[in-house]
């Protein structure tokens, strides 16, 4: 056994020892006084021989309990503190601690019971009566007060135990406890009492004009010194889990959505902790759909559209639309290092996602060396063209300075289709409409002028005043594919 194992086992078999000892100061403090008026009682019931019996009894049944403890707790410790995966006859072992430890400490004062009565058989009732009365509070005791006691040394062992199972331990419930609780340190104390006045009343095994205030006195005194204890254990056995979910929310609300809590009970608590744990994960599957969603729209569009409920099913709406294409991308590829090429690309969609979440933009999709930017949707803004506008003048500046890139960029504003497309299993939320061809052409017509920027008059028409300073006209063109002419503008600094 190694060290860890045996202090682990003489700490927990420590505990149940003490159980034991507080269980029998409890009964004691009941039985003299009980003993003591009964007919006959201090004659038959307080002999040198049951003073001896009882002082070996409470010495044996303490060692008895604290080797049981070893022997209980032992058999699971060697897998627990190795940190070992448990098998199935492990596992079961493990769930089944709390039982055996209760089974101990019952039989224990059982044995006690029974070799008390045997030794006495002939003082009669006078004797069996407080004997049996004392088993059965001092059994109670024992185990309410062991399963108090045990609970902080058992709980990471049953956490581990019950970790990827469905099954928990099953221990007393909130109202459960809190009634043990009562009945320990109120019920029962208060039950010999009453038990008292009404058999000296009745004249059983009590003669009738015998003293009960001594007694009444002395199981006052134990229940208040041991109602204390037993209060606080019990507390401590609802508060200490509880106070774990709160340090876990706080974990949580600082962002580490990783945080979980050891569940094993079967009680209110246990359904607690498992329901963190269950909120969690749903909190951790939503951040990671929020960022597979922000990777699509990007982390500014992503994070407004969840704040403000937008609707991606789909709809018309005004939305401006900025189309920027990599000249000679083809050429590129021939004639330098597939890893110089990957370079020139990463650092070109880097400037132009940047660029666009800046100004909430969203990029809609990357079409080999091209991207589509759009503004407006799915969030309705009236700075759309605006910020498009503003973005293409950004992104002639950044490019300019990469090697080996040369660029078309096409702007343009209107109403659009936006929303999902494809089939009920499969589809993609794009944008569909005249603006967003007038800005593919004029990315291409951009790409054989010198000035690489141009934008549509509707675009310019729908920003603000201070935006439409920076642009100036240059003429019209019919563009590949349509039939009227576009009037179009560049930015005033292109000259």
């Amino acid at each position: 056994m190694g060290t860890t194992t045996r202090r682990l086992a003489t700490g927990y078999a420590g505990r149940l020892a003490l159980a034991q000892f507080l269980a029998c100061v409890a009964s004691t403090a009941i039985v003299i006084p009980l003993g003591g008026i009964t007919i006959g009682g201090t004659r038959t019931y307080f002999t040198e021989q049951n003073v001896i019996v009882a002082v070996v009894l409470v010495v044996l049944g303490t060692v008895a309990v604290a080797v049981g403890g070893v022997v209980n707790i032992t058999p699971t410790l060697r897998w627990f503190v190795p940190g070992r995966e448990p098998s199935p006859d492990q596992r079961r072992a493990a769930m089944r601690l709390v039982g055996r430890q209760s089974a101990i400490l019952s039989a224990t004062w059982a044995v006690s019971g029974i070799v008390a009565v045997l030794l006495n058989l002939g003082g009669g009732a006078a004797v069996a009566v407080p004997t049996l009365i004392g088993v059965v509070l001092g059994a109670a005791a024992a185990v309410g007060t062991g399963l108090l006691l045990t609970q902080g040394a058992l709980r990471p062992i049953l956490a581990a135990t019950t970790q990827g199972s469905e099954g928990w331990v099953r221990v007393p419930s909130v109202l459960a406890r809190l009634v043990g609780m009562w009945t320990l340190g109120t019920a029962l104390p208060s039950g010999v009492i009453a038990a008292l006045i009404l058999i000296r009343a009745n004249g059983w095994i009590v003669e009738k004009n015998a003293s009960v205030e001594i007694p009444v006195l002395v199981v006052t005194a134990a229940a208040v010194l041991l109602g204390l204890p037993i209060m606080i254990l019990t507390s401590r056995s609802i508060s200490d889990p509880v106070g774990e979910v709160v340090d876990a929310m706080a974990e949580v609300e600082q962002g580490r959505l990783g945080t979980r809590i050891g569940v094993y009970e079967r009680s209110e608590i246990g359904r607690l902790q498992s329901g963190f744990n269950q909120m969690v994960a749903g909190l951790a599957e939503r951040e990671r759909l929020r960022d597979l969603f922000g990777r699509h729209v990007g982390a500014n569009v992503a994070r407004r559209a969840i704040e403000e409920g937008a609707s991606l099913s789909g709809d018309v709406q005004e939305a401006a639309i900025l189309f920027i294409d990599l000249v000679g991308s083809t050429q590129l590829a021939a004639t330098r290092p597939p890893q110089q090429v990957a370079t020139v690309l990463n650092d070109f969609f880097r400037i132009v996602v940047n660029a666009v979440d800046e100004r909430d933009g969203m990029i809609n999709k990357f079409e080999g060396d091209a991207a589509l930017a759009v503004f407006g949707a799915p969030l309705r803004t009236s700075g759309a063209a605006s910020a498009a506008l503003a973005t293409a003048r950004s992104l002639g500046d950044q490019l300019r300075e990469l090697p080996m890139v040369d660029f078309g960029i096409g702007v343009s504003a209107g109403h659009v289709f936006a929303g999902n497309i494809g089939a009920e299993n499969r589809y993609e939320y794009t944008v569909i409409g005249d603006a967003v061809n007038e800005a593919a052409r004029l990315a291409d017509l951009a790409k054989t002028s010198d000035r690489r920027i141009l934008s549509s008059a509707a675009a310019i028409e729908r920003a603000d005043p201070a935006e439409r300073q920076y642009w100036a006209s240059r003429g019209s063109e019919v563009l590949r594919g349509r039939s009227n002419a576009t009037h179009f503008s560049a930015p005033v600094d292109d000259e």
